[in-house]
């Protein structure tokens, strides 16, 4: 029988990461999540700027409290000599180095794949950029809300009147989720080879590759989906509509089916389903105000919690239109057990197990760093015991 603490995958891989804000760190984290030991350098006295985006958790920032758990810190001014002898030791003995500098930044620093698998060919390298190598646009500055108008994603999204980006950084998520996934193909790819690969992630192409439904509707210069703010473009109906308390349902039809099911039990009348207006999804997305006001009258004796359960008896898929206020007392959430905690220099804040992971399985849950804590150790792990305070008093480290 097996027993004691469950192995991680990525146990004894380390991954040395030059990152900032959210593509690398999201992508570090995932591995650190899974094992993987995540050393991440840092500017002596400033750090990761997104340590400074907000203090909303007990003084820390939001973003970085979310991105940086289980990772050591290590200050280096990567501009002095000594401190870039010191990356490459480490990077000598590393699985992963992960990267989102200024395009060029790195491959100047002698931090490339050609440079790197010289000495280390094992080493798998994942550079994160704007716009990727080669063309028009390789040292154009690319943050998230450049790069969702730049990949077409706000011409899709919000209303008729007014385009709106995500409220997420979803050109971020996307680049890293992606760099993270590679750099597991990478690991595999290695125990095959024996080699390590250079890995190159462009947030436009991570963004490009989520528009394919858009884009492939708007085949030949056909007509994109129109922007229809919470309401799906192309299904109706699917979308909020209004309760009788003011409250807004969530609401998603799918299929004739179910369109069937609807006109019967919740609007009251089963012909509507062979209305010549409504009888296919087409129509009804043509007819959509007609069919809005239909389900708005026929909602507006209920509350949103009776309409939610009149859709539940029907087998209709729905939602509450969520807060964040509401997430973080989500029944759901409790009841399987996703919530745990994580410490961090402000004390401990709870956490989400990541998807996947939890029960038998949990992750890796380790601590915030705060800025350079784990310099000293690492320094002294690299034989810099006797230099440390020197290196420190000269802000190498």
């Amino acid at each position: 029988m097996v027993s004691g603490k469950p192995v991680l995958p990525l146990e004894g891989i380390t991954v040395i990461s030059l990152e900032h804000a959210i593509a690398a760190p999201l992508a570090t984290r995932h591995l650190a999540d899974l094992g993987a030991r995540v050393i991440k350098v840092e500017r002596p006295g400033s750090g990761d700027f997104a340590r400074a985006y907000d203090d909303r958790v007990d003084g820390l920032a939001s973003h970085f409290v979310w991105v940086n758990r289980s990772k050591e810190s290590l200050t280096l001014d990567l501009k002095q000599p000594e401190a870039q002898e010191i990356l490459m030791k480490l990077l000598a003995e590393a699985d992963v180095l992960v990267q989102n500098l200024a395009p060029g930044a790195a491959a100047r620093m002698g931090l490339s794949y050609e440079a790197l698998s010289e000495k280390n060919p094992q080493l798998i390298v994942c550079d994160i950029s704007g716009y990727g190598e080669g063309g028009p646009y390789t040292e154009k500055k690319a943050y998230d809300l450049l790069i969702q108008s730049e990949s077409g994603f706000l011409s899709i999204t919000g209303t008729p009147e007014e385009q709106v980006k995500a409220g997420i950084s979803i050109a971020d998520i996307s680049a890293g989720m992606y760099a993270y996934t590679n750099i597991l193909g990478a690991i595999i790819e290695r125990g095959k080879t024996g080699r390590g690969r250079r890995i190159e992630i462009a947030m436009i192409d991570a963004m490009v590759e989520w528009m394919g439904f858009p884009m492939y509707y708007a085949y030949k210069d056909q007509a994109p989906p129109r922007r229809t703010g919470a309401s799906h473009a192309t299904i109706y109906p699917y979308g909020p509509f209004r309760a009788g308390d003011g409250r807004t349902v969530m609401l998603g039809l799918q299929n004739e089916r179910e369109w069937a099911v609807f006109c019967e039990q919740l609007l009251g009348d089963a012909a509507l389903a062979t209305d010549e207006r409504f009888a296919t999804n087409a129509r009804r997305t043509a007819n959509r105000d007609a069919v809005s006001t239909l389900i708005e009258q026929s909602f507006v004796g209920f509350t949103a919690e009776e309409v939610m359960a009149r859709l539940d008896a029907a087998d209709i898929a729905n939602a509450n239109v969520s807060t964040m206020s509401d997430i973080w007392k989500h029944p759901q959430l409790e009841a399987r057990k996703r919530w745990t905690s994580v410490d961090t220099p402000a004390g401990p804040v709870p956490a989400l197990q990541p998807p996947g992971m939890g029960g038998d399985h949990p992750a890796r849950m380790g601590p915030v760093p705060a800025l350079g804590e784990h310099t000293a150790a690492i320094l002294r792990e690299l034989g810099y015991t006797d230099r440390a305070d020197d290196l420190r008093e000269r802000k190498v480290v």
